[in-house]
């Protein structure tokens, strides 16, 4: 399956969700996630999927399989951060907030850089 295919599976799983159907939801990036571990927005998505249903413990795992294939993405930190307030660790949804911070300070100095070059 190319990254293309994957995608789709994961947004049908995505739109079950919009609908409700949670549960299918699960189930469909449980199996993307098992056949291509390497899917950082399935894991994503499955944890924000996850979160959503108050399973906390196992939205953190799918959030730091996500973040061990990516973490530099801004998304996931906040995932990591929103997980940890719920989960009432405010020292670690502190940090991962702050890595948030750091991030989206060099995606705008970067992109401040291009725009000048340009």
């Amino acid at each position: 399956m190319n990254n293309s295919d994957i995608q789709d599976c994961i947004d049908d799983a995505t739109y079950d969700f919009t609908l409700g159907e949670s549960n299918t939801a699960i189930s469909k990036l449980n199996k993307i996630t098992q056949l291509h571990p390497e899917s950082f927005s399935a894991w994503l998505a499955l944890a924000e999927v996850l979160f959503s249903q108050e399973q906390y413990q196992l939205s953190l795992q799918a959030a730091e399989n996500a973040l061990a294939l990516n973490p530099k993405d801004i998304h996931i930190n906040t995932s990591l951060s929103r997980i940890w307030v719920a989960r009432g660790n405010k020292e670690k949804a502190e940090h991962y907030n702050a890595q948030v911070r750091m991030l989206s300070w060099k995606n705008e100095l970067n992109n401040s850089t291009e725009k000048e070059t340009l």
